[in-house]
């Protein structure tokens, strides 16, 4: 089994992360650097592999790539990133990058090339069906093929050897430059699968656990996920399935897709499948949801379901975002994870709690699958190894109601997202469930138990001595340089979480809420730990 089984992802855009320049302006800074201060936060989700979408030099969104081996300007440089990701392989996270083989920017050295040699470049025969019988969208003298026809897009010709060395080559650089532990490759339904082939064994000889992954949107993935090519794909079909039956509150949908794809005599039994819930390309699952109670129910099936589950950032706060007929700007919002408006604690809080119980199960990480009771309204499925057998139930109505199901056994049922709460079964099974919730139990002899409170390897770095606590009327200086005076404490009516309320010295009119926790809590910056706030 590859460590992906073990993982669960987060994934960032790092050009709208940063709030980059929407052009490249060509000036360096560095952006990705913040990256470091949210490196206690993705602990606390249990995040253990981090997926960054496009970060090579470009002249715009990042899928027009201007050069394969360096991060663009807008970000950093190639030394800065490496920092980042010693920094992110210290505290036990793996790093995926974005692959876009398939096609280059107008900017890209070679296709510059062609356009001032004309037929006399070397590189003419790099971009697909590149000829000099006609003129391109953009004036060019010559025609070539843009992916999806999109001409600031040049496709690539993946079938020229030295295009193929090139990518090949760029990928073993991020490789033993940076110890990079996967791709993501970007358009892969329609890239070449010989491509695929040489890519997967020139990687897999460097590094026998790296991880390939395609984006693909529709058919059949087998044809890219299997021994000789990819390792997974996204599950497109179950991030529809999975908002889609919330909001029509029709389980048979997802259930038929989860069984089509996993059940015994699944299609895709042997591909461990990347699952998510949005994405930079769709609308954020918080506005997409009619109903946001379905929230904590759609994350719970995100970490239940076979494959391993992603998080898109900013949506563990239930941060929205749209596209719209104009632009997807805003699903790729700039935002400090450690301080978002408006954001859903409690969301995050039962993230990381269904991401505890995701890693100590065997079951949910290995573990084979089954329906056991579909209705329109409540799900009751089952993952399985020969070790452990853990029913997961949900009911999404906007009541309590009971559900039942055959487990098949006479045992004790452990609830372990719920403190451990336990059910006698015998043979059917009935538990009562409240409104909008799910139950994920463990079949045992009645002493298995989970503590979901007590910090475990993926929590922060905590220092040898406690930290004191926050006080009233005292001033602190944020790592930033900006000083504060605490006000009060008060607490969220929801979570019951305590929060600190403060004031800006240099601005007194601006008065902040922050979590009593990461008020006082140490951030990472530039491979360093710092406190967040330092007592003046």
């Amino acid at each position: 089994m590859s460590y992906i089984n073990e993982s669960i992802i987060y994934n960032i855009y790092p050009l709208g992360y940063c709030g980059a320049p929407r052009e490249n302006d060509g000036q360096l800074n560095y952006r990705l650097d913040k990256i470091y201060d949210v490196i206690p936060h993705l602990k606390k989700l249990g995040i253990n592999t981090l997926v960054f979408n496009p970060l090579f030099e470009s002249s715009r969104h990042g899928y027009d790539t201007i050069d394969y081996r360096k991060v663009d300007c807008r970000l950093g440089d190639n030394a800065s990133f490496k920092k980042i990701c010693e920094a992110l392989h210290t505290n036990g996270i793996r790093v995926i990058l974005d692959g876009v083989f398939n096609h280059v920017g107008r900017d890209f050295f070679a296709f510059k090339d062609v356009q001032q040699k004309k037929w006399d470049s070397p590189y003419c025969g790099w971009f697909q069906n590149l000829h000099f019988n006609g003129q391109s969208p953009y004036g060019d003298p010559f025609w070539y093929e843009g992916w999806a026809g999109h001409y600031d897009l040049v496709k690539l010709n993946l079938q020229n050897e030295d295009v193929v060395r090139y990518l090949l080559d760029s990928a073993v650089f991020w490789i033993d430059e940076f110890g990079i532990d996967g791709l993501r490759l970007d358009a892969a339904d329609v890239i070449d699968v010989n491509f695929f082939k040489r890519l997967k064994s020139t990687c897999k000889q460097k590094k026998p656990d790296f991880w390939l992954y395609g984006e693909i949107t529709h058919g059949d993935y087998n044809r890219l996920a299997n021994a000789e090519m990819l390792d997974s794909v996204t599950n497109y079909e179950c991030y529809k399935g999975i908002y889609s039956s919330h909001n029509d509150h029709n389980y048979f949908e997802i259930a038929h897709s989860l069984g089509r794809q996993f059940a015994n005599g699944g299609i895709y039994q042997n591909i461990y499948t990347y699952n998510f819930v949005d994405n930079h390309d769709v609308n954020r699952v918080a506005s997409v949801l009619r109903d946001k109670n379905h929230l904590n129910n759609v994350y719970t099936m995100l970490y239940t379901m076979p494959g391993v589950p992603s998080i898109y950032y900013g949506s563990e706060y239930a941060v929205e975002g749209k596209r719209t007929r104009d632009s997807d700007y805003d699903l790729r919002p700039c935002l400090d994870l450690n301080n978002v408006p408006g954001a859903n604690y409690q969301l995050c809080e039962h993230i990381i709690r269904i991401g505890k119980v995701r890693m100590a199960l065997e079951a949910l990480k290995y573990g084979k699958f089954e329906n056991v009771n579909i209705q329109n309204e409540k799900l009751v499925y089952k993952r399985f190894t020969e070790n452990q057998t853990v029913f997961i139930a949900f009911n999404l109505t906007n009541h309590e109601d009971r559900v039942g199901f055959d487990s098949r056994c006479t045992a004790t049922l452990t609830d372990v997202l719920n403190n451990n709460e336990t059910f006698h079964a015998n043979g059917w099974t009935e538990v009562h469930m409240p409104a909008y919730s799910a139950r994920i139990m463990v079949v045992n002899d009645g002493s298995f138990k989970l503590d979901l409170n007590v910090e475990n390897e993926s929590a922060p770095v905590e220092q040898a001595s406690p930290e004191p606590e926050i006080e009233i009327g005292a001033k602190y200086r944020h790592y930033k340089g900006h000083e504060y005076e605490v006000l009060h404490f008060a607490f969220n009516t929801e979570t019951k979480e305590k929060m600190v309320v403060y004031r800006s010295l240099s601005k007194p009119e601006e008065i902040w809420v922050r979590p009593y926790n990461m008020f006082r809590e140490t951030i990472w910056k530039d491979g360093r730990q710092l406190k967040r706030f330092e007592r003046i």
